[in-house]
């Protein structure tokens, strides 16, 4: 019992080694992930980022001129008002005609103008900016900008003619403010001014900026979007979310003048800000709820703030623990060792900082109770920010939540789900709607209102169907992680239920083979070479469709087999899945086909491996089927021979297709170019520009390399490079809900530890060695060794 205290005790974060024990310093040493830089951020993409789930901020640390980048995730024009639908069933035989008729460039176009709100721009916004200017005139030395990772602090540090400057920063999600505390052993203090502003909406202004109280700076404004287009037509939005951002500021000592233009302090050795926002997306009464979040605040000393803030984080953050048996770097800025890694030499540290570094972001933007992290996560400095910072539900947004199982931060899911459930509501309009079907579709992108309409200026882009049914695999896998029958009885089946209904009315019966297949089909953002000549989006069936039909049918079936439901839609849902068109097929080349026919492709080293969904994330292709398997692995050579894997996001899916494959090397291989061509000096994701889900697909990726459970078991270290010599990850976790616990040593199993909720048999499989094992429940530890016998 004592043992199991003190391991608990470890995980949380709250113990520490006896001094006296140099091994257990050392390995906690290990686990300090920090990035820290010796200058402030010049630039956006060099700052630091804090937040949440909610809030956000970005850190530049300036020792003049401190601008910090304020973001909530609301923030967004316009409502629910722009339709759920375009479009008729009429409209949708027409181009099913079209297409059997070998008309797909005409049908491209059709698809387009009958259903599509084109080139729409109406995007997630920054919430301004707080500025901090100082009046330091002396020579700035010893200067530190830093980031943990285990305790979501950030800090700046320097020291003018010999007095010391720092601040803290830290957004928490215990209290729901960002908090600030400025220090100086200066003699005269800190004098500096403090004011908030947002940019304008072309020429527009949005906020208005006051000081209700002495010591109180308010910025009350809306959400417009004067730049808004629909269907590629300009469409002004001069309403949206109203906010209020409200700081106060208290000081030890000193002074603290208002004004129009924010507040002055003067000679005050220690000052802290604090600083909340609301919305009329979540409260009518935003601004009623500032306040009092403002008074709680003052009931509690910044010490016991920055306490609860570190309790509440670590109780998500210390659940996983990672070292690849590499020193921790200190004395090396985080900008310096990557500029080291971008030139080859391999810095494990950093591997196992950047992995940790997705879980924080994932912690930072995905609360329950808030929306899911979006195409930036949570950060943006702009009014019409890159692709809309908005949902893109072809890859993106699905890989955002990769980590989110396999890493421990189950809860964390939660978003997605609420947010799914919106955008059901809606889909089934759009369903019955547009195509004169039941249950739900979602097309390729949406916001904040969970618009479900298409949304694309080329067919290629946007006229996919399957947005709705790869979120629905988020449901399901989470009851595989979490076991839990209450969710799959009252937010997965029926989410899943509702997808199913709308495939099997969607899909069309082949005259000539007999099988159900799904069309007009695209394969997200990639065309092919049709009979004419002519470059074309629209098919007759696609890979990726009959893969996620596939999953969606079996996954359904499966869920109304656990509840012991019996639905009328079930028998035919049965039906169609036992007669769909494969959604796996070879080419004469041994890869897998991206289309139903083997067409040639105008863009052979495209960055989307939609065709590739079976391996990761979905399970059909394994290495229980060596010709499938080699296939995929076709098709990944075939890609990167001709350039792809190009975007951050695309590379960092490719890691998680090399551990699916069981190669090591290859995984390897394309960490080294993430590093190299796909990562910012603060280590957010390079599309370019920045998008932060190659950073969650990263992280999701080093997971898969070292413990997989996809298959009906569960393999370990399945692929391990080889310069990965020594290592541990602690609190991965399984489906079965199973916590797994993995050392090797000289690229060898060293100790493997499991522990399960329930009392269950588990296959484990490591290298060509297979082991059935059972997992006695109640979180009762099994610990193995190197052969996989019970270690005694």
């Amino acid at each position: 019992m004592i043992k199991k205290l003190l391991f608990l005790v470890f995980l949380i974060g709250l113990g520490c080694s006896a001094p006296s024990d140099r091994k257990k310093e050392t390995e906690k040493d290990l686990n300090k992930h920090v990035l820290w830089y010796a200058q402030p951020a010049s630039k956006w993409m060099e700052a630091l980022p804090i937040g949440n789930g909610r809030l956000g901020a970005m850190i530049f640390g300036d020792t003049i001129n401190e601008r910090i980048q304020l973001n909530e995730d609301s923030l967004w024009p316009g409502g629910p008002d722009w339709g759920d639908s375009k479009g008729s069933p009429e409209d949708l035989d027409y181009i099913r005609q079209l297409i059997l008729n070998g008309k797909t460039s005409k049908a491209d176009n059709e698809i387009i103008e009958r259903f599509s709100n084109k080139d729409i721009v109406k995007s997630h916004q920054t919430m301004g900016d707080l500025y901090l200017d100082f009046d330091h005139t002396g020579k700035v030395k010893d200067y530190r900008r830093s980031l943990s990772l285990n305790d979501a602090l950030a800090e700046v540090s320097y020291t003018i003619d010999g007095e010391e400057y720092h601040r803290k920063i830290f957004a928490t999600a215990a209290d729901d403010a960002i908090i600030i505390q400025l220090s100086t052993t200066a003699q005269a203090g800190l004098n500096f001014n403090v004011n908030l502003d947002r940019p304008e909406d072309e020429g527009h202004k949005t906020v208005e900026v006051s000081s209700p109280g002495e010591n109180q700076i308010s910025m009350l404004g809306e959400i417009t979007q004067m730049g808004a287009v629909k269907n590629s037509k300009p469409k002004p939005l001069d309403y949206g979310v109203k906010f209020e951002t409200l700081l106060q500021a208290e000081t030890d000592s000193g002074k603290i003048y208002s004004d129009a233009s924010g507040l002055k302090i003067e000679g005050s050795k220690e000052v802290t800000l604090y600083l909340v926002a609301n919305t009329s997306f979540y409260s009518e009464d935003f601004q009623e709820k500032n306040r009092l979040t403002l008074e709680n605040l003052g009931q509690k000393t910044f010490e016991e703030l920055l306490e609860a803030h570190k309790k509440d984080y670590q109780e998500l953050f210390a659940r996983v623990d990672f070292s690849l048996g590499e020193a921790v770097k200190d004395s090396i800025p985080t900008d310096k060792r990557l500029a080291a890694f971008k030139k080859g030499k391999e810095d494990r540290g950093l591997i196992t900082d950047l992995f940790q570094y997705g879980r924080y972001l994932l912690i930072s933007s995905s609360r329950p109770g808030t929306n899911p992290a979006n195409l930036q996560g949570l950060w943006n400095q702009h009014i019409a920010a890159p692709w809309n910072a908005d949902y893109h539900l072809n890859v993106n947004l699905q890989m955002n939540y990769w980590p989110a199982e396999v890493t421990n931060l189950s809860e964390l899911h939660k978003p997605l789900f609420d947010y799914t459930k919106r955008l059901v509501k809606r889909g089934k309009n759009t369903a019955r709607e547009q195509y004169g079907l039941e249950g739900a579709v979602l097309h390729n992108a949406s916001d904040l209102w969970a618009s479900p309409s298409m949304q694309a200026r080329k067919a290629y882009w946007g006229s996919w169907v399957h947005g709705g049914g790869w979120l629905a695999q988020h449901f399901w896998q989470h009851y595989l992680f979490t076991q839990d029958k209450e969710f799959l009885k009252t937010t997965a089946y029926p989410v899943l239920k509702e997808f199913a209904t709308f495939y099997s009315g969607w899909l069309v019966k082949d005259e000539n083979t007999g099988k159900y297949v799904s069309f007009p089909e695209t394969s997200p953002e990639n065309s092919y070479i049709n009979e004419e000549g002519e470059r074309v989006a629209l098919s007759h069936g696609s890979a990726m469709g009959h893969q996620i039909i596939a999953e969606v049918f079996d996954n359904t079936l499966k869920a109304a087999e656990i509840l012991d439901i019996e639905d009328g839609i079930l028998k035919e849902i049965e039906n169609k899945r036992n007669n769909l068109t494969p959604g796996v097929k070879l080419g004469a080349d041994g890869r897998i086909l991206e289309w139903t026919k083997a067409y040639e492709e105008p863009e052979k080293g495209h960055r989307h491996l939609s065709h590739l969904y079976a391996l990761h994330p979905g399970s059909e292709i394994t290495e229980a089927d060596s010709s499938l398997f080699e296939g995929a692995q076709k098709s990944i050579d075939y890609r990167l021979e001709h350039g792809g894997a190009g975007t951050g996001w695309s590379r960092a899916w490719m890691i998680n297709f090399n551990a699916r494959l069981l190669d090591a090397k290859a995984a390897k291989e394309n960490i080294h170019k993430f590093f190299e061509i796909s990562l910012a000096d603060n280590l957010f994701d390079l599309h370019p520009p920045f998008q932060i889900d190659g950073n969650f697909g990263y992280t999701a990726g080093i997971a898969e390399m070292l413990l997989q459970s996809h298959e009906g078991f569960l393999r370990i270290l399945p692929a391990l490079p080889d310069t990965w010599k020594k290592g541990r990850i602690k609190g991965l976790k399984a489906r079965g809900d199973i916590s797994v616990d993995i050392s090797w040593e000289l690229g060898r199993l060293k100790q493997l530890t499991l522990k399960a909720n329930k009392k269950q048999q588990v296959k484990l499989k490591y290298e060509k060695k297979e082991i059935l094992i059972e997992l006695p429940g109640d979180n009762q530890e099994v610990i193995l060794n190197s052969e996989l016998k019970k270690k005694q």
